[in-house]
């Protein structure tokens, strides 16, 4: 979600953070956990907390549901961009 509202390509989000493609493919499927590093540099990037982007769960419905909410929260946010700033504003 971070990333289309941006709208960085899965390719060059992987570029800038130093990983091949397909890795951002599996973490957005949830196929794969990323490593803190990974984690903090996919943050840094977007210019949020790890925890705004990554739900670490136990239990995969409850971290589904926790996405849904936080996507959700997100499409309809027309104030804010991405990370929090006001749409136009630096």
């Amino acid at each position: 979600m971070y990333r289309e509202k941006l709208s960085l390509s899965q390719k060059k989000l992987a570029e800038q953070i130093g990983v091949r493609r397909e890795t951002i493919v599996r973490l957005e499927k949830g196929q794969y956990n990323p490593s803190l590093k990974l984690a903090i540099d996919i943050a840094k990037e977007f210019q949020a907390e790890v925890e705004d982007i990554f739900v670490f769960s136990e239990n995969e419905e409850e971290a589904a549901e926790i996405f849904r909410k936080r996507d959700a929260d997100m499409l309809n946010s027309n104030t804010t961009d991405a990370v929090g700033k006001s749409v136009g504003g630096k």
